[in-house]
């Protein structure tokens, strides 16, 4: 039996304030074949995922907080215990618009790493507008800049 137990995952911190724990796939203990799986805390006031794609579909799970997520051109606010998925190829980006994190599950499938993680941390995700599609009218600003502490 293998257990991954999120107590014992470091995780790692992204230059777009998040921390995220692979609970399936990467280095997380269970690998699958069929979909990856992680927990993601979000920091208050902005802390996100940044605009990307990827050619996994994946599902975003808020299990606590409130968070504007934008998926193509469509930007809705969401809250805990909602889910929304996300098809192979679309733009995306969930920030969290609160003053406490907010904490929430995604699933992709099929397994694998996904470029963003990589470009982000490198400073290299494509900008919103520019390389990318740009984000919805009003959304908050994607987090495109690299910074010293992302290896913690």
């Amino acid at each position: 039996m293998i257990i991954s137990d999120l107590s014992q995952i470091d995780g790692r911190t992204y230059p777009a304030r998040r921390r995220t724990q692979n609970l399936v796939g990467g280095p997380a203990p269970i690998q699958a074949e069929n979909f990856s799986m992680g927990f993601v805390t979000l920091e208050p006031d902005g802390g996100q995922v940044p605009w990307h794609n990827q050619e996994q579909e994946e599902v975003y799970f808020l299990l606590e907080g409130n968070a504007e997520m934008c998926l193509g051109q469509e930007k809705r606010n969401l809250q805990a215990g909602q889910a929304i998925y996300i098809p192979s190829g679309e733009f995306h980006q969930i920030t969290n618009i609160g003053d406490r994190p907010a904490v929430m599950i995604y699933v992709y499938g099929p397994a694998g790493n996904v470029a963003h993680w990589r470009q982000e941390l490198e400073g290299t995700l494509p900008q919103a507008g520019a390389e990318a599609p740009p984000l919805p009218e009003g959304a908050r600003p994607q987090c495109t800049e690299k910074t010293e502490d992302a290896d913690r």
